[in-house]
Formats: C-alpha cells, sequence, structure tokens
C-alpha cells in the first residue's frame, strides 16, 4: 500500500485570491446533456417509459451499450494520487484538480468525454478490482499517476481482464511522444534510429515504456541507469521490475555509473529528475541528442545542453521541442474508441508515434515535434491507431 499522502499545507501559502485559484474554483468540468428535454413527451423517450426498450435490448446483447449509451466516447482517468506530478503521493483529494484538467484536454484535443475517477489507494487487488468493477460505465480507462512499480502489474491485470482499451499515459503517452521526437531528431542529425546508442535515465513507468517502445521500433542499443548506475544483471540489488529490464537490454554489457553509459552515445533520455554532470556529456558521440525531461526542472538545463547537443527537448512548455503527452493520448483514445478497439496495442502506439512525426515535414533542431494546439495531431494519431486496430 502506498505511504501516507504529504500534508500540502505544509509546503506552500494558501492564497484563494491567486489566478490559479480563481480558475480552479468550482472546478473545471460540468455536465451538458446531448438530448432536450422539453416536454412529456420528450421525458417518455429519454426515461420512462421508452427508456425500458433500450434497456431491454442491451441485457440481451452488451455490446448495444457502446451505440446506445455514452460508453463509446467516455473515458475514465483513474488515479488514487500516488505520483501526482512531480509532487508525489498527495493522495486521491489532492490528485484531483489534475485529472480534471486531463479530461479538459481529452475534450479540447479529441472530444472525448473523460471523467475524473480518484480513489483511495489500495493493493493491486484492490485497485483492480474497484477499476474493473466501474468499467461497465466507460469505453476506455486512462490509468494517471499511480506509482511504480505497481502501475505496471495494475495495468496489465486490468488489460487480462477488461475487453476495454486501458492506457497508463505516464508510461506510454510519454513513450509515444519520445519516439516521435527521436525519429525526427535523427532526421535531423544524419543518423538512423538502428544505429542509435541510446541511455535512458530512469527505470520507472516512463523508462521503461520508453525502453520498450524503442527496442519494438528496432533500436536494439538502449541503456538504462536507476539511482545506482547502469540496470545490468550483475547487479544484486535490483527488484520488482528491474530485473526484467535487466535481461532485455544492454546488448554491450555496459557496467558503472550513468557516466559509464553515456560515453559514446548518441542519445540520452532522461526521466527521472535529479543532475547530469557536465562531464558525462562532454563524453558522449559527437552530435548528440538530449531529451531532458524532468518537470519542472529538467536533468540537464537546456543553455548546458545545447554546448554539446544538436538537439535539444524537455517537457517544458517554455523551451523549444516540448515532449509533451497531450500530442498522443487524446488520439489514440479518438481512435481506439471510433474503431471499437478492445485493446491499444503496441503496434498502434508506434503508429501513433510515426504519425506524430511525420506531421514536421522539414524537421529543425528547435522543431522535431508539432505544436499540441496543431490541429491535425489528433485527428492523425487518430487515424494511424484506427488503422492498426
Amino acid at each position: 500500500m502506498a505511504s501516507a499522502p504529504a500534508d500540502p499545507a505544509s509546503t506552500f501559502d494558501f492564497d484563494p485570491a491567486d489566478p490559479v485559484f480563481v480558475a480552479h474554483e468550482g472546478g473545471k468540468l460540468g455536465v451538458v446533456a446531448r438530448t432536450e428535454l422539453r416536454d412529456s413527451s420528450d421525458l417518455s423517450v429519454i426515461y420512462t417509459p421508452g427508456v425500458a426498450q433500450v434497456c431491454r435490448a442491451i441485457a440481451a446483447d452488451a455490446t448495444l451499450s457502446m451505440r446506445y449509451t455514452s460508453r463509446s466516447n467516455t473515458v475514465a482517468v483513474v488515479s488514487d494520487g500516488s505520483a501526482v506530478l512531480g509532487l508525489g503521493n498527495i493522495g486521491p483529494e489532492a490528485a484531483m484538480p489534475v485529472m480534471e484538467g486531463k479530461a479538459v484536454l481529452f475534450k479540447h484535443f479529441a472530444d472525448v468525454d473523460a471523467v475524473p475517477v480518484c480513489m483511495n489507494s489500495g493493493t493491486v487487488e484492490e485497485l483492480v478490482d474497484a477499476i474493473a468493477r466501474i468499467a461497465p460505465t466507460y469505453g476506455g480507462i486512462n490509468l494517471e499517476d499511480i506509482s511504480a512499480p505497481r502501475c505496471f502489474e495494475i495495468e496489465r491485470k486490468l488489460q487480462e481482464r477488461l475487453n476495454i482499451p486501458v492506457f497508463h499515459d505516464d508510461q506510454h503517452g510519454t513513450a509515444v511522444v519520445a519516439l516521435a521526437a527521436l525519429i525526427n531528431a535523427a532526421k535531423v542529425t544524419g543518423q538512423e534510429l538502428k544505429q542509435l546508442r541510446v541511455v535512458i535515465g530512469g527505470a520507472g513507468a516512463a523508462g521503461v515504456a520508453i525502453t520498450d517502445i524503442l527496442r519494438r521500433s528496432g533500436i536494439p542499443d538502449v541503456v538504462v541507469c536507476d539511482t545506482r548506475g547502469v540496470v545490468e544483471p550483475y547487479r544484486t540489488d535490483l527488484k520488482d521490475h528491474k530485473p526484467r529490464l535487466a535481461m532485455s537490454t544492454n546488448p554491450r554489457g555496459v557496467r558503472g555509473t550513468l557516466g559509464d553509459a553515456l560515453r559514446d552515445a548518441n542519445v540520452y533520455i532522461g526521466v527521472s529528475g535529479g543532475t547530469v554532470h557536465e562531464e558525462y556529456l562532454a563524453a558522449m558521440a559527437p552530435k548528440p541528442i538530449i531529451f531532458a525531461l524532468a518537470n519542472p526542472d529538467p536533468e540537464v538545463h537546456p543553455d548546458l545542453a545545447h554546448k554539446y547537443a544538436s538537439v535539444v527537448a524537455t517537457g517544458r512548455s517554455d523551451f523549444p521541442n516540448q515532449i509533451n503527452n497531450v500530442l498522443a493520448f487524446p488520439g489514440i483514445f479518438r481512435g481506439a474508441l471510433d474503431s471499437g478497439a478492445p485493446a491499444i496495442t503496441e503496434w498502434m502506439k508506434i503508429a501513433a508515434a510515426q504519425a506524430i512525426a511525420g506531421l514536421v515535414e522539414n524537421p529543425r533542431a528547435d522543431m522535431i515535434v508539432p505544436s499540441p494546439f496543431d490541429e491535425r495531431v489528433a485527428p492523425a494519431v487518430a487515424a494511424a491507431v484506427a488503422a492498426h486496430a
């Protein structure tokens, strides 16, 4: 079970006049009816007695719920508040503003109705059972801000149990956009994906997903580092998902620290926080690519990264090349819902990344991914996902 939530009152001064709090007051969501209720005739159709006909039809064939209810366009955004942004385990109530914001993004970018579902944390089995029990209301499940390594097992068990898409965005949304950015960064530097030596700083949810999607995309040389150094089979302190990670990566058998891994590497992707020493960057191969994605403080500040790298990306909106999950998840769910896909496969994710990359016709060092406000993004991603359903 996750540790007790932090006390938010101990970390900042609450000012209800602050514009941020004013913007959030009353929440960011509401309910809008799609069917008009003008008179008793309407009432008899949308409620009793007319609604009984639809109930009987669905009782006879449950798949009709996707046609005659809001399920086909509704996603649950589920969190237990155990790993919220950079705030850590702050609990389900404090996670609610983030999940509301996620729902706004779903609606704005892909016209998907998303509902925040914030739960008290429990064991993996308790959370899986609770989410599975509410699944008949939704057409998809977006897992959000759930701590690793619990998130891996929760997603896997839900995917096995449900016949609707289950997608942990902290893992796969980040991975999809990182792959899209790397496809175009490689073009800028004149390199082929399959020849890149990639080092990933961070063996949590995002690090594991990025590793998986890069290897499936034909990049065999991926080395993963955690806070103790290279994740490799000779380490005796590896737990949970890390032994599998050690056996499936690092084909050259690199051992030691992050600095050892970065020597002659072409790419660094940071998803863990902390700081990368400058001498590590200086030892990378010529024209390296640096994605420092920790928020709000990148592992390498862009000013320093540009001293060595040909292409630099961060997770922040105030620097070029923002690796932002919003480029991926709205279109991915739009495509999955529209196609009636029972799951979001690895090939759908790769197709989504290729679609995002393809929207930048002439990649430059300061433009390797489209803007989140590029109206082509969600439709292109949705079409790519639906084509692989």
